[in-house]
């Protein structure tokens, strides 16, 4: 698409709004940006957005918002927002940043969406594509925002992107040559009707553009990605059983199968990451690097290689036989459910901040059997404290920083000190990064 001259408003001044309007004016179009948020909780990225000489406003949306031929919104705004449901009224078109960058990006788009394991699942396409000789970047929800480095990507060069449903919500004509849905729970119900359907059809979206050129992988062990349907050439993977056309894992062995041909790719011993969940997150990898064409040795040797993302069950350090791990990508139940599982000494859990319609119960017997405190931080901390306090030690914290002083009096030797918050972080922090950084400097001040 051809967006010189046009006018495009940007709603979201924060990572992928910026790239945006950069991307904007970098494609010979006027950009606009416009956020909510007071000026001095975005000072930094508004000095970004001056030295590029492109117009912005901050504390609310005015008329000149609605002055544009296109409107870009960012994944955090809420598709029933004020401002994004007087556009639709008015007629504007809504894209999202993904559409946006995706338009002009020549290179191979590897997208992967679902509840759990994306950010891991993204950085390790990347690894191996990188470690085989290939070239990938990352982008999305991990690191850069796509729009930062679309015009970069050449035609035999891959994105491999973390997609959100949100992202997905205004997506027109997103196409990936590989969209992987790992799984799909409960999550963001609070933006989705308390509709899990609702959250389902928004997945879903990451394939409706794809036809039998491109691949869509699934996990064969997810009641709710199985049955998804794609134009696309369809691959799956599984732990629990054989597949006819993808990848699965087998007494200590990972095959890929294809044409009924079988291929003993690696061990689930030679992955550097360890556990189910990591082992869920390598096969769609090992899929898509088989049919790009890369030997195995060299799909065994990234693999291997890998060394983890930031964040999510990141160790920051041991202190007197306490280990501190951070755990802050746990943004629902279901990452703190393989967080709780990932560890056979007991465990001081961080828990709380935005909810997002959580049900605790899922993790309640883990809770009872492997968690000897838990602190409740953020807004959701009196919902923590009720429902937990009954059967585990609860404490109402009022700070992050405070939770890592309280465990110095309530620790002992061999315990975990955990944060995995099962809820956003908006309520406290910028975002789940900076609730990351914030735990581990003060671990790191004890």
């Amino acid at each position: 698409m051809n967006y010189k001259g046009l006018k495009i408003s940007i709603i979201g001044a924060v990572r992928s709004g910026v790239a945006a309007a950069k991307l904007a004016k970098r494609l010979g179009a006027v950009p606009f940006v416009s956020d909510t948020a007071e000026e001095e909780k975005i000072a930094q990225n508004l000095v970004m957005l001056n030295s590029e000489g492109i117009a912005f406003e901050s504390g609310g949306h005015s008329g000149k918002v609605f002055d544009c031929d296109l409107l870009v919104t960012s994944p955090g705004v809420p598709s029933d927002s004020e401002v994004l449901t007087k556009a639709k009224s008015l007629g504007i078109k809504i894209i999202s940043e993904l559409e946006f960058a995706s338009s002009v990006c020549k290179g191979n788009v590897i997208a992967v969406t679902g509840t759990n394991g994306k950010t891991t699942t993204t950085a390790l396409f990347a690894h191996v594509i990188n470690n085989c000789g290939g070239k990938a970047y990352t982008a999305g929800n991990i690191g850069r925002a796509f729009s930062e480095i679309a015009l970069n990507v050449s035609e035999d060069e891959y994105v491999s992107l973390e997609v959100s449903s949100f992202q997905l919500d205004f997506i027109e004509r997103f196409k990936p040559k590989f969209a992987t849905i790992l799984n799909i729970t409960p999550d963001h119900l609070d933006r989705y009707g308390n509709d899990i359907n609702n959250y389902i059809n928004s997945k879903k979206r990451i394939s409706e553009n794809q036809d039998e050129k491109d691949f869509y992988i699934s996990n064969d062990d997810d009641e709710l990605t199985r049955i998804i349907y794609s134009n696309a050439t369809q691959y799956a993977f599984s732990i629990k059983n054989k597949v006819s056309n993808g990848a699965y894992s087998h007494d200590g062995k990972i095959f890929f199968v294809s044409d009924n041909k079988f291929d003993h790719v690696c061990d689930t011993s030679d992955l550097s990451i360890k556990g189910e969940h990591n082992l869920y997150n390598a096969l769609p990898v090992v899929i898509t690097a088989k049919i790009i064409g890369f030997e195995n040795d060299l799909i065994k040797k990234g693999l291997s290689t890998f060394p983890g993302v930031e964040h999510r069950l990141e160790f920051v350090r041991e202190i007197d036989g306490v280990k501190y791990i951070n755990d802050s990508k746990a943004t629902n139940v279901d990452s703190v459910w393989y967080a709780l599982r990932s560890f056979e000494d007991p465990i001081i859990l961080i828990l709380g901040g935005k909810d997002k319609g959580n049900d605790y119960n899922q993790i309640k017997e883990l809770v009872k059997n492997r968690v000897k405190k838990i602190y409740a931080i953020g807004s959701s901390s009196k919902k923590v404290f009720d429902f937990f306090s009954e059967f585990v030690d609860t404490e109402i914290v009022d700070t992050l920083e405070n939770c890592v002083k309280r465990s110095l009096g309530d620790r002992e030797e061999g315990d975990i000190v955990l944060l995995s918050p099962a809820c956003a972080s908006f309520d406290m922090f910028e975002n789940y990064e900076h609730r990351g950084r914030v735990f581990k400097e003060a671990v790191n001040n004890l």
